[in-house]
């Protein structure tokens, strides 16, 4: 600490420094005591970790969070979405502050200006800018995430519950369907594939005699592009395939051969990948997700269905559930369908568990209805 005579002619007293990063700082208080203090907790940040150079916090919101998703490595899609999101929903409240100004308040007032969206979005755009607030405090330019504040309410995700579609149902979207077009069916319920999945299965993927399917890819779009891509999460599968389901797919293949189809890996301008899709169009392209999207609507119509989110494509592939149904593990079930993690298998399929209170019963009363129960003693047995 180093003591001079201000402008004023009172003592000036500089506390001068190195950050973690070896630059040299400095800052000056009039007061011995504060000057000693700060000194102090500089030291001690530093030796903890957690030093933040008080002027690194000026860096606007939006300037952080666009040098953070330029980092990001996200598909083309995904990269728009997150953009999109964020420009929307986050920049007019919380772009132009400084980091260091955003609060547990300010964070809580801007989450309560979500409300007119939907759940998913709302917690979608919440864990954007609570990753974005992280780095922050990674680099250092925050001491603390203020989204994680215990006074923060985070918006929860509600999604609705998944409603099955009767068995009957799956037969005659599949007679609905214009012929081409009706493998679709029993690849998305009896394997539990992805849009974008279904349409990038090949040839090659389907084991006719070890009975498996192995997901490698889907069709996705880079800017408006189609592309090849990993599955969702880059998780490829291995799916037990039911000789049901193999001999649609053989009789499928019959009447329509599969064709090479060559798209760019990932990226619109990312190198060709070849393969034999089972699914295509009478152009012998890859099928556009918008074009088949009409063509279901179409379909839906065709057997009395009412076109709407829960009757869309993806309803095939939560008729998978029925493994559930079919004593299935959650953990089996959660790798068949891809997903990450068994508890949002959980979360999304519990209300169509069969009811295991019967069956627990029983299982109890066979223990004591075998000879097996416990002996009561008598009131004057030792």
């Amino acid at each position: 600490m180093v003591t001079r005579q201000g402008t004023d002619g009172k003592p000036r007293y500089d506390v001068r420094y190195r950050d973690p990063a070896g630059v040299q700082r400095k800052r000056s208080f009039r007061k011995k005591g504060e000057a000693t203090a700060y000194s102090a907790t500089v030291e001690a940040d530093k030796l903890r970790g957690a030093y933040v150079d008080r002027n690194a916090g000026r860096e606007l919101f939006q300037v952080h969070a666009e040098r953070w998703l330029s980092a990001q490595v996200f598909a083309p899609n995904t990269r728009a979405v997150v953009t999109s999101r964020l420009k929307n929903h986050a920049y007019p409240v919380l772009g132009a502050k400084p980091l260091a100004s955003i609060r547990p308040s300010t964070v809580q007032a801007w989450t309560r200006s979500l409300s007119a969206l939907a759940p998913s979005t709302q917690h979608a755009v919440y864990g954007h800018v609570q990753a974005i607030l992280t780095a922050a405090v990674d680099d250092q330019l925050i001491a603390r995430n203020p989204c994680k504040a215990p006074s923060v309410t985070r918006p929860r995700n509600r999604s609705p519950k998944i409603t099955v579609w009767p068995r009957e149902r799956v037969p005659a979207m599949a007679a609905s369907l214009p012929e081409r077009y009706q493998v679709v069916v029993p690849i998305g319920a009896g394997l539990g594939l992805r849009q974008g999945e279904m349409f990038g299965l090949a040839v090659e993927d389907v084991d006719f005699l070890r009975r498996e399917v192995t997901v490698r890819r889907q069709v996705s779009l880079a800017l408006s592009r189609q592309v090849f891509a990993p599955p969702k999460y880059a998780k490829t599968r291995m799916i037990p395939l039911a000789p049901s389901v193999a001999e649609a797919i053989a009789a499928h293949l019959a009447r329509y051969p599969a064709i090479e189809v060559t798209l760019p890996w990932v990226e619109h301008d990312g190198p060709p990948v070849t393969v034999r899709l089972i699914c295509h169009t009478r152009e012998r392209k890859a099928i556009n997700r918008n074009y088949f999207n009409t063509v279901w609507h179409t379909a839906l119509r065709g057997i009395d269905v009412e076109p709407g989110r829960q009757n869309g494509c993806h309803a095939l592939r939560h008729f998978a559930s029925v493994l559930l149904d079919a004593g299935e593990s959650i953990k089996v079930v959660s790798e068949h369908l891809g997903h990450t993690d068994p508890g949002f298998t959980l979360r999304t399929y519990t209300h169509l568990m069969p009811d295991t209170r019967v069956r627990s019963v029983r299982a109890i009363d066979g223990v004591f209805s075998s000879g097996c129960a416990m002996e009561v003693p008598s009131e004057g047995g030792a």
